[in-house]
């Protein structure tokens, strides 16, 4: 597979945005250029960010556009280097992350802090992303795959799996510590089940009772179903009970208002919430600045991540390449995307769905 294989670069564009329709279409193969190679994409995971661009859920100023190729979890092969390019070498296997390309040079990027660079190039919004047979990459900002990893499990990774692994870390989670997943089931939160797991920690897994048995089987040290409780105060009792003294880290993999609501009194003292799920436009203030006490006597910490940077890309895919870390998934084609995002907006996917683009 480490040469064009066709004329065409068969891609599945946002064909009419804000709606979630979609389409395949066939584009020209670009050329590399200076720095830049060829990546012929074997698979692509799709990711509540990529409807999120669709859609435009989350209120930009800057919807993407019509014609919009997203994804921004591939996977494939060199099969091209543009001038100047000596590595990656052809045929080398490669990801393709959130970013996809960021000047390396700027304070925020100094500090890893890639993904928020000023002229950060994100792939699937205003730059060609994953859901396409061949895109043209920049050569030093790829992800090399270690051998050994399935590369349709790999996709996922590139963004759900850097994401959950650099919460953790960010986290200082430690050996021993109580971490809870909200929305554990789903394709970020049974990855964090997973790296949790990997670091020593002891995990709660908070979702739908219906995923009980899978949280269970990736390692869940305790499963609770948030249907069965009438009162948020009742769900934190349970928590706390498993616990003992509340948990340390907090993995709001949900993008509900309520969730994240929740999610404060899971918390121990100086027990740390990380924010990856985005809520709808227009969210939490109210609700997080009246909370603002709670954190002030319990000294408590909250922050954000959108992904990690090329180190956090590395460390995570050496866990998966150890075995310790194993992407869920079903293997769907390019003409389902639009019945996928479906299937997100309603809940119903466990773990994660990867695009053939073979």
């Amino acid at each position: 597979m480490g040469s064009l294989e066709a004329a065409v670069n068969r891609a599945i564009i946002y064909s009419d945005p804000p709606t979630s329709a979609t389409q395949i279409v066939e584009l020209p193969i670009e050329k590399p250029g200076p720095g830049q190679v060829l990546v012929r994409l074997f698979y692509s995971g799709v990711c509540h960010t990529d409807l999120g661009f669709c859609s435009n859920s989350f209120g930009l100023p800057n919807p993407a556009p019509k014609g919009q190729v997203g994804g921004h979890e591939g996977v494939g092969e060199v099969v091209e280097q543009g001038p100047g390019v000596t590595t990656p070498a052809i045929g080398a296997k490669v990801g393709v992350k959130y970013a996809a390309d960021a000047c390396l040079n700027c304070d925020n990027c100094l500090v890893g802090g890639e993904t928020s660079c000023p002229s950060v190039k994100v792939s699937g919004y205003y730059t060609p992303g994953t859901f396409q047979q061949y895109v043209v990459s920049s050569a030093t900002y790829l992800t090399p795959i270690p051998d050994g990893i399935d590369l349709a499990g790999a996709g996922p990774l590139m963004c759900g799996g850097i994401t959950v692994y650099t919460a953790l870390k960010r986290a200082g989670t430690r050996f021993g510590d109580w971490v809870l997943v909200s929305g554990a089931g789903g394709g970020l939160g049974h990855l964090a089940i997973q790296y949790a797991k990997a670091i020593g920690a002891q995990v709660i897994a908070l979702d739908h009772g219906s995923k009980k048995s899978f949280c269970e089987e990736l390692g869940a040290d305790a499963f609770v179903d948030f249907t069965k409780f009438e009162t948020d105060e009742e769900l934190k009792e349970e928590v706390w009970k498993i616990s003992k003294s509340g948990v340390k880290t907090v993995l709001c993999c949900v993008s509900g208002n309520r969730a994240y609501e929740q999610s404060m009194d899971f918390l121990g003292f100086r027990g740390t919430l990380v924010c990856l799920g985005v809520p709808p436009a227009g969210g939490l203030g109210a609700s997080l600045a009246s909370r603002v006490n709670a954190m002030i006597m319990s000294e408590l910490t909250i922050f954000a991540i959108k992904s990690g940077n090329r180190q956090d890309a590395k460390e995570c895919l050496d866990i998966a390449a150890r075995g310790l870390v194993k992407t869920h998934y079903k293997l769907r084609g390019m003409d389902e995307l639009t019945a996928i995002f479906h299937e997100m907006e309603e809940g119903t996917i466990s773990g994660r769905v990867v695009i053939d683009l073979r």
